[in-house]
Formats: C-alpha cells, structure tokens, sequence
C-alpha cells in the first residue's frame, strides 16, 4: 500500500505531474507533461479560463475550483479521468477525522490508480489546509506525482511538506466534506460506505 507520514498521521496515496501552461486546444506531450506507464493523450485545460469539479456522493455534493496555474498536468489529468467516468461509483475508502478524506482508487483499499502517472511539483509555499484538495502519492515518487487517487484536508492544517500536487480548493458543500470526514475510525477506515456517484469537470 502506498503511504505517506504526515505528523502523527499515515495518508494512503498515489501520484501526479508537473508542466507549462498551454491552451486547452494542445494534447499533453512528453516534453511538456511526461506520463509515465500506460500511454494516454488528454487536452491541457486552458490556463485562461476557471474549472470547477462537482462531487456528487451518497451524502451529498461538494465542489472545488482545479488549480490549473500550479498544477497544470494534474488538473488537466483529474479532468479527462472525470470526463471518462473513471470516478464513478468509487468510495473514499480512507478517512482519517481532523485530517482528510481520501478516494479516487478503483482497488478501494489504496493501492490502484488509472495506470499512469503525471507530475507537476508544487510550489515551496504550498500548504494543506482546511478545504484544500491534493493528490496523494507514495513516499518514495517525486514530489508532485499523482494518478487518481486524491484527497481532500479536514483540518485546520494537515501539517504536510510541499509534496502533493495541488489540485484545488473547495468552493462549495464543505460542510459535506468535513461530514464525511467525521466517519472514520482508529483504523483511518470509513465507518459509512460513501460513494461518489458522479464526478463532473466544467466548463
């Protein structure tokens, strides 16, 4: 299972990747956003215009606004997996009370991801704190790697070094989150099954 110790706490995660900005006309190329394993091609999103991904769960919706400046490659990722339905029907399979909630794994135990890898290395300033959303990785991938998996910080500050990748902030339904956020037990395990049931990216 891929790990990463923050503080007292242990965050299950999986990677992302780092890039220029360009228009949501061009396809991610290896000079500008390597994807390492299975070989995709996705449409950066375009650094003009606002992104907003909408949550749908079991126990209602969230949405945050995707960090494009910061991390172009992992928005641009995150989108095309939701345009996919890759999220779908997935759960937060992982929650840890005054820390995060974590999903986004197809395996629901930590250990899966959507076969590739990005990396966009956030800034040194970056911080984790309440209602920001990340995408976890191991400890041992470069900072700012990511796949699918990616959570979002119940607490007032996770406490974490820059090493995971921004994805964005929560904009609307925090209260959704940090009620989500209050289902886990000593084990970090969901004590409610929650699912998101569509992940959507617009415009």
């Amino acid at each position: 299972m891929l790990r990463v110790v923050a503080l007292f706490a242990i965050v299950f995660v999986v990677a992302g990747c780092g890039s220029k900005h360009a228009s949501s006309q061009q396809t991610v190329e290896s000079k500008r956003c390597p994807v390492t394993g299975k070989q995709v091609s996705f449409p950066l999103l375009d650094s003009a215009k606002t992104y907003t991904a909408t949550v749908e769960t079991n126990l209602g919706t969230f949405a945050f606004t995707l960090d494009v400046k910061d991390s172009p490659c992992t928005t641009s990722s995150f989108a095309h997996l939701a345009r996919e339905h890759f999220f779908n029907t997935l759960i937060f399979h992982r929650i840890v009370p005054g820390f995060v909630i974590q999903g986004g794994d197809p395996n629901g135990n930590g250990t899966g991801g959507p076969g590739y890898t990005v990396v966009d290395t956030p800034p040194a300033s970056a911080k984790y704190g309440r209602g920001v959303v990340a995408m976890a990785k191991s400890g041992t991938d470069p900072a700012g790697t990511s796949g699918s998996q990616f959570f979002v910080v119940t607490g007032a500050d996770a406490g974490l070094p820059p090493d995971y990748a921004l994805l964005g902030k929560v904009t609307r339904g925090l209260d959704v989150v940090e009620r989500i956020g209050r289902l886990g037990n000593q084990n970090e395990q969901p004590t409610r099954r929650v699912v998101m049931r569509h992940v959507t990216v617009s415009p």
